[in-house]
């Protein structure tokens, strides 16, 4: 995989970590570092080893910018433009939304529009003192893209999703784990050691779940909770499968369980145990 000269993918047992570092741009997002973010979620995906993906920043930070606004006048200029840069940016999003395995954002510093989106499409959110957040459409004239506008929304609720999308305004890590866009935060010379210990934690638990967990929530996300024939098929999976062998058989013999030699399940078109 060829990634640009700002962002570096490197592994390390279990988790992978996606590196962004544009120190001069504030770590903001040129059209083919988007243009990246797929191929980097097929890899993850398609490493048997990898368990959890991390997202950070260079060195301490910080996370992003967000999109790189200096590209708009060329990549993104006229209608036509601007849908086509648009849907990269999403597709983007979309790709690492719909992982099967878990991913963590490590929040240094800024976390701002397409920086904060990237955020958002992680399953957690681990920042430091130091982070500020905002998305800013309001202050370029963009309409919010709907899928992003439902993430901020399913993240912080409908009141604070207008507060954040309408003013364009920063907040602080202290609003921003109040209002539950980040799930910790932490003193900046501590934030790194305890986003890696909470991807080392995810990568001990049992593929199955975590697999299955992740397509249980995003479908009750978008209103659909019914127990019905695909959830079933995530329940008699998990069933049979390896990993509820050896969680029982733990529990059992009075030790913490090994899953680290079982494979992380495969899913069919419908997001369902192949």
């Amino acid at each position: 995989m060829d990634l640009p000269e700002e962002l570096s993918l490197a592994v390390d047992g279990p988790v992978a970590t996606l590196t962004i570092d544009r120190q001069a741009k504030r770590n903001a997002f040129a059209l083919r570092m988007w243009q990246a973010i797929p191929d980097v979620a097929r890899v993850v995906e398609d490493d048997g080893a990898v368990r959890v993906l991390v997202i950070r920043g260079a060195g301490d930070g910080p996370f992003s910018a967000g999109a790189d606004i200096a590209e708009f006048q060329t990549v993104r200029k006229g209608e036509e433009a601007a849908a086509a840069y648009s849907e990269v940016v999403h597709a983007a999003e979309r790709a690492l939304a719909t992982m099967t395995k878990p991913t963590v954002a490590l929040i240094q510093g800024w976390c701002v529009g397409g920086g904060c989106e990237l955020a958002l499409a992680c399953d957690i959110r681990i920042a430091d003192d130091t982070a500020k957040f905002g998305i800013t459409p309001s202050k370029l004239g963009v309409v919010y893209h709907q899928m992003s506008t439902a993430r901020v929304v399913e993240t912080v609720g409908p009141a604070w999703a207008r507060y954040i999308l309408f003013t364009g305004e920063l907040l602080d890590s202290e609003v921003a784990l109040r209002i539950g866009l980040v799930h910790e935060v932490h003193p900046v010379d501590q934030a790194a050691a305890k986003a890696y210990a909470l991807a080392e934690t995810l990568a001990k638990r049992a593929p199955i779940t975590l697999a299955g967990a992740k397509q249980l929530i995003a479908r009750a996300a978008e209103g659909r909770a019914a127990d019905d024939e695909w959830s079933h098929r995530w329940y008699r999976a998990s069933y049979a499968s390896r990993d509820y062998a050896e969680g029982v058989a733990a529990f059992v013999d009075k030790r913490q369980p090994d899953f680290t030699t079982i494979p992380w399940p495969k899913l069919d078109q419908d997001s369902a145990p192949a």
